[in-house]
């Protein structure tokens, strides 16, 4: 049995400072080597004879020094694993400047290949040039068991970093390993094939949450694709209705009465439900009082201000005349009380986050 690993867009020295401090920022970007090494490691303990990387390896075309230097002296303390580089959109220009590293395999814009027993692993750099013609120069015979590789989003049409999934059915395609969407899915192709997304090994932000790993292909007479979930920490995504609540530590025992957390994870906790009590400083602090629970936790206030109208009927003010007209206006009434919330809000001098 042929073993192969498919992973992708690992962008090796991203910033990772859009959200967290300094400190757990730098520790991110040290933990995203270390997730890279250790699936070298499992890959090197399972057999696994080449590791796909579909794209994005780094997250810059001219990566720091620190982070060529390390994934090259991975690559060059692992010889009997051959890596196969295809760059993505994010490392186009990735000169390649390390000698001497028989292991490294790459591509460009023209369709090509490597060989493995019966599997043949090919794939090409998206660019201009080749973003329409890809489609028809891609020959590959019916006897081979065929993985291709490409960097892009699946889409209807051609177009640069565009894939266009159905223009590569019934092009005799096993296996179809794609880089660039950060979250793992996999789709049938065609009848004998399927395309697939690995993710990204590691979440970098509040909007690449959920499980994070890569794809393990076992290959006899076909592909077998699995998931191997592998990342460090997970980032989660958490809606709490704190409708019941009556202050801000109150939303915080609600919260810890429904989130369990993972003192290694990260959250991001969304307040909804309608309150009663002033909430301008309820994200800040019930992040306060969170902070211990978890590795890193951001809290976002999507509530809606609880409003009673009868309150508002003698108030011969303009905010009286807002709520009024408001709530006079045929609309859903959640509609009204998020226009109220605003406006409210607008009114009374407020930052307003629309």
């Amino acid at each position: 049995m042929l073993k192969l690993i498919h992973c992708a867009d690992i962008h090796l020295g991203s910033k990772m400072e859009s959200k967290l401090p300094k400190t757990k920022a730098d520790e991110r970007r040290g933990e995203v080597r270390k997730t890279f090494h250790r699936m070298v490691e499992y890959a090197q303990k399972e057999g696994v004879r080449a590791i796909l990387l579909s794209g994005d390896v780094f997250d810059s075309d001219r990566p720091l020094k620190r982070d060529k230097e390390f994934f090259y002296s991975v690559i060059k303390g692992n010889p009997e694993i051959d890596f196969l580089y295809l760059r993505g959109n994010h490392d186009g220009k990735e000169s390649y400047t390390e000698e001497g590293l028989d292991n490294l395999k790459t591509f460009s814009t023209e369709w090509s290949g490597y060989t493995y027993d019966n599997v043949y692993v090919c794939g090409l750099e998206l660019a201009r040039e080749n973003a329409t013609s890809l489609y028809a120069t891609l020959k590959l015979e019916k006897s081979k068991i065929n993985v291709v590789m490409l960097h892009g989003q699946v889409a209807s049409t051609m177009g640069v970093d565009k894939i266009a999934v159905t223009k590569l059915a019934e092009k005799n395609i096993d296996y179809l390993a794609l880089g660039h969407i950060h979250s793992y899915s996999e789709n049938k192709l065609d009848d004998r094939g399927r395309y697939a997304f690995s993710g990204c090994l590691e979440g970098r932000g509040f909007d690449e949450a959920g499980e994070k790993g890569f794809v393990l292909l076992e290959v006899e007479e076909g592909v077998k694709s699995t998931l191997i979930p592998f990342a460090q920490r997970t980032i989660e995504e958490v809606e709490v209705d704190v409708s019941n609540t009556q202050n801000g530590y109150e939303t915080y025992q609600t919260i810890k009465e429904q989130v369990k957390f993972n003192p290694a994870n990260l959250y991001r906790i969304r307040l909804i439900g309608e309150i009663a009590y002033e909430s301008d400083a309820l994200a800040e602090d019930v992040e306060r009082l969170l902070a211990n629970e978890c590795y890193f936790v951001s809290v976002k206030n999507h509530t809606l201000r609880k409003i009673d109208p009868s309150v508002y009927e003698g108030d011969l003010s303009l905010r009286g005349e807002f709520v009024r007209a408001v709530m006079a206006n045929d609309m859903p009434e959640e509609k009204k009380r998020q226009i109220i919330t605003l406006g409210l809000k607008a009114l009374a001098g407020q930052e307003v986050d629309g």
